[in-house]
């Protein structure tokens, strides 16, 4: 097993070497070299012990669709319509297919629209209403 202090030594082209071996795929550019230190040491420790426990597989495949994305947490029918006041002004949107339509545009995430309705990033489901506010 290969220690952290050992990886830390290693030159970046040769870390990108050990990540590439063990992800087959070279890494994201800008990755920072801590980071990529810690990819390599948890990669190399789980395919030193067999991969990713069962345990954690299923939790996994337990919350990835068939395409590989991660489901919502919440879900809302087809049909379903959401309305918001937001500074004096009701904002209606209707879920569509994979997505939610906010005045005649289609947008993937409610994230999306909170964004455009307030002008920040917000969660968009905590500002619908669909998750406890923090």
């Amino acid at each position: 097993m290969m220690l952290m202090a050992e990886l830390q030594a290693l030159s970046r082209t040769d870390l990108f070497g050990r990540y590439e071996q063990l992800l087959d795929a070279p890494p994201p550019k800008g990755l920072s070299r801590p980071l990529l230190c810690r990819i390599v040491a948890f990669e190399t420790q789980a395919a030193e012990r067999g991969g990713l426990g069962l345990r954690l597989r299923m939790q996994l495949r337990s919350i990835a669709d068939e395409d590989g994305t991660i489901s919502p947490t919440v879900h809302l029918k087809s049909d379903a319509r959401l309305v918001r006041e937001w500074n004096g002004v009701s904002h209606v949107v209707d879920r569509v297919g994979n997505g939610f339509s906010y005045r005649g545009k289609t947008y993937r995430s409610l994230s999306a629209i909170a964004k455009e309705i307030t002008g920040a990033k917000r969660s968009g489901p905590r500002f619908f209403g669909l998750k406890g506010a923090a």
